[in-house]
């Protein structure tokens, strides 16, 4: 089915999807995605059936009743039967109510029939039909007819229950499965929000048994679901931007298939800021929790590793022709040399002068601001903690020195493999000669020389630079010199501090800033 998108505000002419099976609607709150798919609906006329199991659960306050939708459905059997009233409120009783009715007339036709000796298959039903795929769905729930009635039950229970007792997950998938086979012919189902009340784990199964069901239609997904929307095989993806209601117009792009994008693509398309990506998962990494305090101005989108951030800065950059968000990315320093920092901040990745995200804990600047605000001498604090932290370098120098090496080594070798070669033994050739070329033993020494030039000169900020220690808050001791009992408490307190923003949470936020090498505020 071909599909004509609303009117643009730049007055370029409205893109037409052809051959659409899967059409996914993304886009920021307030962007007018509701009303975008409103229009598409009135465009589509008597070919639009749009449907929402949110809004089937509760009495209907619009006055426009769409050709073809359940609520006529339920009327025109309503007023052919006037000896039968029936005033179901809500369209999910409505929908039942149409499919008892169906069920009903079935078995009558079919009783006629055998009455007068014709031979005819016992027919299947809508409702047969929405019982057997809500099954499929929920395998472990079987559907019970007694007395007319449907009644629930679920396996290893003797207990049986009617259908309002259902969760609204489970009603919602009843609602699509039936609402979807009284869809007219090659229609364009709109559903607005799939998501809501159906757990992840079901809802890829439940959308591809619904589009299965319905080969002849094309189905347009409202949706808020970003990794429902990248499940769609046959998709394609339309980012409404913003609205002008006096034009009644648009500004929306058609995106590349979401089989060529990433979920947190999509998911940052509702955005109105710029992006961040960092490292880390959402629940449990402090750079998600940290970062957003300190640039509120971006839209924070942890992905895990380095690399993924990298390339995924790299892929939002390739994809500007689609959007107009900035993106940036914060990866931690790690081993990496002066050049290769760099050469990743010259690509729009942030790389902050300490190894790793918990020695932004151990700045200078954050520990006497923490030290200020629990009331703590910092002239006191920060020395102790300072003096624990070199201690600590001088130990693992040489081991710290060795990780150093074995990562520019690795770089080394990487960089310097990938050409081409005439043939293996040139290959070979070259492998003999790398170790003299990169000289880990000189690179080694020359490490050594400077981790005791900082040692020497109690050079805490250049040891924070290359210290990888994740014990390194605890082991210093810094948590209960500030007041409090561990690492996992000092953490929180400096979050704390900056959810405050007092006077020291502007303190801590700039040396933070600092240390990436921003401008502070």
């Amino acid at each position: 089915m071909d599909i004509r998108l609303p009117k643009r505000i730049d007055g370029r002419e409205p893109d037409v999807l052809q051959d659409s099976r899967q059409i996914t609607i993304i886009g920021a709150n307030g962007a007018g995605k509701s009303r975008f798919c409103s229009q598409l609906v009135e465009d589509l006329g008597d070919k639009a059936y749009r449907i929402s199991a949110l809004k089937s659960m509760f009495p209907s306050t619009n006055s426009q009743v769409l050709p073809g939708s359940i609520e006529e459905m339920f009327n025109r059997m309503n007023e052919a039967n006037p000896q039968v009233k029936n005033y179901a409120e809500t369209e999910f009783d409505k929908l039942f109510y149409v499919m008892l009715n169906d069920e009903l007339r079935e078995l009558m036709n079919f009783k006629a029939h055998k009455l007068m000796g014709d031979q005819m298959e016992f027919p299947k039903t809508k409702l047969d039909v929405t019982v057997k795929k809500w099954q499929e769905v929920f395998p472990k729930n079987k559907v019970l007819r007694e007395n007319g009635k449907l009644m629930f039950t679920s396996e290893g229970f003797e207990d049986k229950y009617p259908l309002r007792r259902l969760s609204d997950g489970e009603k919602s998938v009843l609602y699509y499965i039936g609402a979807v086979q009284y869809a007219m012919p090659d229609a364009a189902i709109l559903v607005d929000d799939p998501e809501t009340f159906i757990h992840s784990s079901i809802m890829r199964t439940l959308w591809n048994i619904l589009e299965q069901m319905r080969p002849d239609c094309t189905f347009i997904y409202n949706t808020h679901d970003v990794e429902f929307a990248s499940s769609r095989t046959d998709n394609q993806c339309v980012w409404v931007k913003a609205f002008d209601p006096e034009a009644m117009a648009w500004d929306y792009e058609v995106m590349p298939t979401s089989r060529d994008l990433d979920i947190a693509m999509l998911e940052l398309l509702g955005s109105r800021k710029p992006i961040l990506f960092v490292e880390g998962d959402e629940k449990h990494s402090i750079d998600s929790r940290l970062y957003p305090l300190i640039f509120p101005e971006y839209t924070i989108k942890p992905l895990g590793s380095c690399n993924k951030v990298i390339e995924t800065v790299r892929s939002f950059g390739d994809l500007k022709g689609f959007h107009q968000l900035e993106s940036r990315g914060i990866v931690d320093r790690d081993r990496r040399s002066d050049p290769e920092v760099e050469y990743l901040r010259n690509k729009n990745i942030l790389v902050p002068n300490v190894a790793e995200v918990e020695n932004l804990f151990m700045l200078e600047g954050v520990i006497r601001a923490v030290a200020r605000y629990k009331r703590r001498n910092e002239n006191i604090v920060f020395p102790k903690v300072k003096k624990r932290v070199i201690e600590m370098f001088t130990r693992e120098l040489k081991q710290q020195a060795l990780m150093h090496v074995r990562h520019r080594v690795k770089r080394d070798v990487e960089v310097r493999i990938d050409q081409k070669f005439r043939n293996i033994s040139a290959l070979e050739d070259h492998m003999v000669e790398l170790v003299s070329e990169i000289n880990p033993r000189g690179m080694y020494d020359q490490l050594c020389r400077e981790f005791h030039a900082y040692e020497d000169n109690e050079d805490y900020a250049s040891i924070l630079k290359v210290y990888n220690q994740k014990l390194m808050i605890g082991e210093s001791n810094v948590a209960v010199l500030c007041g409090y009992k561990n690492k996992e408490d000092y953490v929180r307190g400096v979050l704390n501090i900056l959810k405050s923003n007092n006077v020291e949470a502007n303190n801590i936020r700039n040396a933070i800033k600092e240390c990436f090498e921003i401008e502070p505020s």
